[in-house]
């Protein structure tokens, strides 16, 4: 049994700390071992069917819709009072809000916060921990008290399931906790959406293993943690693949499991920021500077939606020094970023996608909305020629 005490929370950035005792790791190595060779295995059995599809996906035609594109994180604990009127500011109507399991003696708190964001679509993402993973009479007692409490609607089940210092030490572990809860939700709850796997960065093993099993499990859409930070811009590429090729890998996935409905979520993403530390999520040779920051943010999104395969991305998160909008360590101090988000979505939300162009050395991208046009170029460069026509959003 490993003590459930090794799970410590860094509150600077707002995640576990690493587990750093050897002895514990190769504890946990040891448990996930069946777990890994599985994982292994249909990985393998499946590549072909994989590849076939991948290539495929490129040439599919998607009808983009930006009116439900925009998501933004908010937590409890960051300015709780000032969050509703900062979201209404940025115009954005999709909220993704954290919820610990260990935090449930709180719930009327989390309840009363929901509450606050009027008019919005609320999802509540529920935080596991060791002590629920491995009590399932615990977890149901848990769930059940969530979903009688909180008027929500749809739920993503867990967070970052392929970390070990999040609590799974293997994905059969999450599996057993998702099936808990959808048994839960099938029997008193028919009303609500179930929103899985959560797997962090680009770990596609971890959601072939989550998509492809003998569980009797399903996922009303499927989320992502899909970070591309360490790689710069979201143009640059991991193991030969960008942020565009990666989401069609993804959807490629998605698409040939029966696991999942083909709606894809994106539930985090960001970039950690220069001198931050000890908010920064990541050492300081992954940060990047305010500017290059917002730049990032909105090639992200803008790159999705060109790919007609995600239903919407959750920024993470409004309010962090490290890695969010703005600032709060002093006041508030809303940083670039905050107001390239509001622009973004002043100009693209209810607007619909009719021209692309991302092979040359110039991006570019053209909207339609209502009686205007709306023109966005961009290059890594940030150098662009000057523009006329309709109303130009220059990256």
């Amino acid at each position: 049994m490993i003590d459930k005490n090794i799970f410590k929370w860094d509150a600077f950035s707002d995640q576990p700390y690493p587990i750093r005792d050897k002895k514990v790791k190769k504890e946990i190595y040891k448990c996930a071992f069946v777990d890994t060779i599985k994982t292994i295995i249909i990985n393998i059995l499946l590549f072909p069917f994989i590849s076939v599809r991948f290539g495929l996906s490129f040439f599919e035609k998607k009808t983009v819709c930006t009116n439900d594109f925009f998501g933004m994180s908010v937590n409890l604990d960051k300015e709780p009072n000032l969050s509703a009127s900062l979201i209404k500011e940025l115009g954005v109507k999709n909220i993704l809000i954290r919820f610990p399991l260990n935090d449930i003696k709180n719930i009327s708190k989390y309840k009363n916060f929901i509450k606050s964001f009027q008019g919005c679509n609320i999802i509540v993402n529920i935080l596991q921990d060791r002590e629920h993973i491995t009590d399932k009479a615990l977890l149901q007692k848990s769930i059940y008290t969530i979903f009688s409490t909180l008027d929500v609607k749809e739920y993503q089940i867990a967070n970052a399931i392929n970390r070990k210092k999040w609590g799974f030490f293997t994905m059969d572990e999450y599996l057993r906790f998702y099936k808990t809860i959808q048994n839960i939700r099938d029997k008193d709850f028919p009303h609500i959406k179930l929103i899985g796997s959560s797997v962090i960065d680009f770990e596609y093993h971890f959601s072939v293993r989550t998509l492809f099993n003998f569980y009797k499990i399903h996922y009303d859409k499927y989320s992502s943690l899909l970070y591309v930070d360490r790689r710069g811009s979201p143009q640059n590429t991991q193991m030969g693949l960008d942020l565009i090729k990666k989401i069609n890998l993804l959807y490629s996935i998605v698409t040939l499991s029966p696991k999942t409905e083909n709606k894809i979520i994106i539930t985090e993403t960001n970039w950690p920021i220069s001198s931050t530390a000890p908010y920064a999520p990541t050492s300081e040779k992954e940060c990047v500077n305010l500017n290059d920051y917002a730049f990032y943010m909105l090639q992200y999104y803008l790159l999705s939606l060109s790919t007609g395969m995600i239903e919407k991305i959750y920024w993470h998160q409004l309010i962090a020094p490290g890695y969010g909008l703005i600032d709060n360590r002093d006041g508030l101090k809303k940083y670039p970023a905050f107001y390239a988000y509001k622009t973004m979505v002043s100009l693209l939300q209810g607007a619909k996608l009719i021209a692309v162009d991302l092979k040359d050395k110039i991006k570019y991208m053209k909207f339609e909305k209502k009686d205007k046009t709306i023109e966005i170029y961009w290059s890594d460069k940030k150098r662009l020629p000057k523009q006329n026509s309709g109303e130009l959003l220059s990256l």
